[in-house]
């Protein structure tokens, strides 16, 4: 009885963790385009604030900013595809 309950524990974690693999590396070019985009913008506010250019202040108002783009661009990839009207949406966002 032991050895049947741990053996179906066993069959049920790996049938949950089959479900909960991530998608595949190989994102669309729209995805990788905003995600790129995203981190470029974090190193410029990082390289702004390292040289003066930006004060705290500033740095926290963008990072803000970045916050809601990150957010937007995790929601529409939610489904495993980023549609030309959803990147549009992000690209204005990021503009």
């Amino acid at each position: 009885m032991r050895f049947t309950s741990f053996a179906l524990s066993l069959l049920v974690g790996a049938s949950l963790a089959a479900q909960q693999t991530p998608p595949s590396t190989s994102t669309p070019k729209r995805e990788n385009r905003m995600e790129r985009r995203a981190e470029r913008q974090q190193k410029r506010i990082a390289q702004g604030l390292k040289s003066g250019e930006i004060t705290a202040k500033e740095a926290a108002r963008l990072e803000k900013h970045e916050a809601h783009v990150d957010k937007a661009i995790t929601k529409a990839e939610a489904d495993g595809k980023v549609t030309k009207k959803e990147a549009a949406k992000i690209e204005a966002k990021q503009d």
